[in-house]
């Protein structure tokens, strides 16, 4: 099922920690604009990615020589679905194995603002109370339309009984009571298909 949109890093402006900022939101969570201080949610995600990157290849201690800003900022923190039991239930699916793919409304990025996402990147998978539960890599991007989605993907997405015809169904259902901005859905709206990889916890 899509997640929730997240621009990636969206400047180069440090955390202000101003009290008029934005709470902090663990499913739109952007390191650069909200302190880590602001939430104890925040600050789990920060020690989470502390923890974890070097499933990533990234260095695990802070004072290693050499450590770019990469290493020390935590990748975007997300959610699947939008309400916690979703959320929980794909969780379990991509910590199984059985979830390795994603597809996201292409308008939800347009009318976010949002950059799309692309193969390489890393998020941090929160569970349906906020919490970070996996660390997955994206691996491949591509925009296509609902109903050009073949079995092969709809499988990847590891929903329900994993057949094309579930996946229609329940993707139709979400995107008719998640769409926004005068959206509505139709067969040949375009979608985003994302292919990951999980890095931790190990499968």
């Amino acid at each position: 099922m899509t997640h929730d949109v997240n621009p990636q890093a969206a400047d180069d402006n440090e955390p202000t920690g101003d009290a008029s900022a934005e709470p902090f939101d663990p499913a739109t969570f952007d390191p650069e604009a909200v302190s880590g201080q602001e939430s104890e949610l925040a600050t789990e995600v920060l020690d989470f990615w502390a923890a974890t990157r070097q499933y990533a290849g990234m260095a695990k201690a802070s004072i290693v020589v050499g450590q770019t800003v990469s290493e020390t900022v935590p990748p975007q923190a997300w959610s699947f679905g939008d309400e916690p039991e979703l959320a929980e239930k794909l969780l379990a699916a991509v910590l199984a194995g059985d979830k390795t793919a994603t597809s996201s409304a292409l308008w939800d990025y347009e009318d976010e603002g949002a950059p799309l996402p692309l193969a390489g990147e890393l998020s941090i998978l929160l569970d349906g109370e906020g919490h970070p539960r996996a660390l997955i890599r994206t691996t491949r991007v591509e925009t296509t339309t609902f109903e050009q989605v073949d079995e092969e993907f709809a499988a990847a997405e590891g929903e329900d009984d994993r057949t094309l015809e579930s996946w229609r169904a329940g993707h139709e259902a979400y995107f008719r009571r998640t769409l926004g901005g005068g959206r509505e859905f139709a067969p040949d709206m375009p979608l985003v298909c994302e292919r990951f990889e999980l890095l931790y916890p190990k499968p």
